[in-house]
């Protein structure tokens, strides 16, 4: 079944600030997509993050997601689309998961990989896209510590981009109620150097659209929802930023 193409927020970084306070009728009014999440405040080699799928996935349209990942829309040479990620993403039709990982390199349509299908609420992994060691511009996708993918090419992405881990909703309608989604992110870590070099994500930027809720018990953690979950799967977290 083909998937819809999943679009980074990275373009609009820049105004995190102003993200935070955008309408909370974008979420639900209008078609297109929403986030909460952090972006790392400067370029990196790689992102990671243990990421939980709180509650079930609840999807009247479109998909939902919880991901890491580095890119994005015309963040590619020439100002081309470019970008990799990896995460949980919920459909119409089930409250689970699947894993997967997307690539967009310059000139070309998004392709979207399954990793595993089916996963119930609840589920966690670790996840992380890293440039290869003493390869600039390979990167490789990564879940629970090992490699899920070949390296893959993306020219000029060396030094150039930011982490970024976010949940996303992707609607085409303006009438139907808003996707709920309930994602968990701990332990957020960036890349100093290909090949590793990890650090605990600080000092990040904010990004929040729609009625998306971003609660931060930590610098490096993290809850994203919109419409009610579960919380029994998310103790500890504080109010929404």
């Amino acid at each position: 079944m083909a998937r819809p193409a999943r679009r980074v927020v990275v373009a609009a970084i820049a105004a995190a600030a102003a993200l935070g306070a955008a309408p909370a009728a974008l979420a639900c009014s209008s078609s297109g997509y929403t986030y909460a999440g952090l972006a790392s405040a400067s370029a990196t080699h790689g992102v990671g993050a243990r990421l939980t799928a709180i509650g079930g996935a609840r999807v009247a349209n479109g998909h939902v997601a919880g991901w890491v990942g580095v890119g994005g829309p015309g963040e590619g040479p020439n100002g081309k689309d470019e970008w990799i990620q990896v995460g949980l993403s919920g459909f119409e039709g089930s409250p689970n998961s699947d894993l997967y990982y997307e690539v967009t390199r310059a000139g070309s349509a998004p392709q979207y990989f399954e990793v595993e299908h089916d996963l119930a609420p609840g589920t966690t992994r670790r996840l992380a896209v890293l440039e290869v060691a003493g390869q600039p511009n390979e990167w490789r996708v990564w879940v629970d510590g090992k490699p899920v993918s070949e390296p893959i090419d993306l020219p000029g992405s060396h030094g150039a981009w930011r982490g970024i881990a976010t949940a996303e909703s992707w609607t085409t309608s303006k009438s139907l109620a808003c996707n709920g989604f309930g994602y968990r992110f701990d332990d957020i870590q960036i890349a100093e150097q290909a090949g590793g070099a990890w650090r605990t994500l600080s000092n990040a930027l904010p990004i929040r659209t729609g009625v998306n809720k971003l609660l931060r018990p930590s610098a490096a953690s993290f809850e994203a929802t919109s419409g009610t979950v579960d919380r029994s799967l998310a103790s500890g977290m504080s109010a929404p930023q």
